[in-house]
């Protein structure tokens, strides 16, 4: 799977995360389609992609044996990563703590990480 696709399975597995977990109406920023999804959050949407597959690669595929919250605390801090990375000062709530996410988030991290897992095997 190229770069691309990898991060295009992370941007459509967090568009249906937060259409199933985000109580209320999204704002659009976090359901925008692909095509209109900024370059930065693309270049990151790619690189935790990447780090997922590189993290069951390495693992021998036994990082499908984490736990849901595991699972999206990975996603959640290689998340954290690239905010700091593409923002000299990110806003708080980009780079807040696990337990500092709203459930909404975690659960759509955690489906994040299993939609990439899925789109490997």
């Amino acid at each position: 799977m190229s770069q691309q696709d990898g991060a295009r399975v992370f941007r459509e597995a967090w568009i249906a995360g937060v259409r199933e977990h985000f109580p209320g109406e999204a704002k659009t920023s976090y359901v925008t389609p692909w095509e209109d999804t900024p370059e930065w959050e693309r270049q990151a949407a790619s690189a935790v992609y990447e780090q997922v597959r590189h993290f069951l690669n390495v693992s021998e595929g036994h990082a499908a044996r984490l736990t849901r919250e595991q699972k999206g605390r990975f996603i959640a801090i290689s998340w954290t990563a690239q905010m700091y990375k593409h923002f000299e000062s990110p806003k708080p709530g980009y780079v807040a703590d696990w337990s500092d996410l709203p459930e909404w988030q975690r659960d759509t991290d955690s489906d994040v990480f299993e939609a990439i897992e899925k789109s490997l095997l």
